[in-house]
């Protein structure tokens, strides 16, 4: 369901109206009928809404109407204006959306974004999808976040800190960490059978031998070093402005990053509406859009859903590797 105020509705039914031209695996949707049905109707969709009792129902369904497990809503969301009222109804669309991919009945979750600040007003403590997953997931290691878009995949080792608490969360461990479950998960859910791992630095130009810095020297170097022992292809540290244009990225299959914005430009300026926010590290395939709420369009029929048919195709790919393998 994703925020109910917000894009993931729209988006929702566009991508559906799109499922021939671009060639989209069936998919059901958790939310509130009634309520896709509406906003169909205010965005002038020709979208058939059709609820369901089971997942197995959808696949027979898709080409003619919208599949929709119902969860229902507290109140009627109003485009815009989140309130946590509804919380419990979007916790609980991604309680059942794990629950059915753990037993088998979904190949894949794939998520709305949410209103962080609406969740939490609702007494929610994770934060966010990918930690509130994890622990649903039952798992102990952190989970790592992967930006994919065009012929471009980046990982960054810290994610939503300051740049300041970014530098001192940076660790070796940390970088080892995101090495080891980037380099699995290329093999799992790729099907990359030698995965090449390329390893940003820190400061510019990598430092340039320490005049610029010793974080290459004292900690990216030595986390590169453990990972090619334990035989991944990581090389580097790279200087980060050399990394991202098309030659470089034809060298390496994933790019580890050392703070948000260093992934996450690059990622946005080769594809800025095509990106898709992929977890690594669950027992199961979980994608999302990459980008925001929206609450400022939600509702108006400006919404792109280029982002969320890529997470949908992308999810249909790797849960395939991972059958396949």
């Amino acid at each position: 369901m994703g925020e109910p105020a917000g894009i993931g509705g729209d988006i929702t039914l566009k991508a559906w109206t799109l499922r021939g031209d671009s060639r989209l695996p069936p998919f059901f949707v958790l939310d509130d009928p009634a309520r896709l049905a509406a906003l169909a109707a205010a965005l002038g969709l020709a979208v058939p809404v059709q609820a369901v009792a089971s997942p197995a129902e959808a696949a027979a369904l898709f080409d003619r109407a919208l599949p929709v497990l119902p969860v229902e809503l507290n109140i009627p969301a109003v485009a815009g204006r989140p309130d946590p009222a509804n919380g419990a109804a979007v916790i609980a669309s991604i309680d059942r959306a794990v629950a059915l991919v753990q037993v088998g009945q979904a190949a894949a979750v794939v998520t709305n974004p949410i209103q962080k600040s609406s969740l939490y007003a609702a007494g929610f403590r994770h934060p966010g999808h990918t930690e509130y997953l994890a622990h649903l997931a039952g798992l102990t290691d952190e989970p790592i976040m992967m930006l994919a878009a065009a012929d471009l995949r980046v990982v960054p080792v810290t994610v939503h800190v300051s740049v300041r608490d970014a530098v001192d969360q940076l660790t070796a461990a940390a970088i080892i960490h995101a090495g080891r479950v980037t380099a699995a998960a290329l093999v799992r859910d790729f099907g990359i059978a030698r995965p090449r791992l390329a390893v940003a630095g820190l400061n510019p130009h990598a430092g340039e031998g320490g005049a610029m810095g010793r974080e290459e020297i004292d900690v990216i170097a030595p986390a590169i070093a453990v990972l090619r022992a334990e035989g991944i292809d990581a090389t580097g540290p790279r200087p980060p402005d050399t990394m991202f244009h098309a030659a470089a990225r034809r060298g390496y299959d994933a790019a580890l990053c050392m703070y948000h914005d260093q992934a996450l430009i690059p990622v946005k300026t080769v594809d800025f509406d095509g990106g898709v926010n992929i977890t690594l590290g669950l027992p199961f395939v979980r994608t999302s859009p990459d980008h925001g709420t929206a609450l400022d369009i939600a509702g108006s029929g400006a919404a792109n859903p280029t982002s969320l048919i890529a997470a949908l195709k992308t999810a249909e790919r790797m849960a395939g590797n991972r059958r396949a393998g």
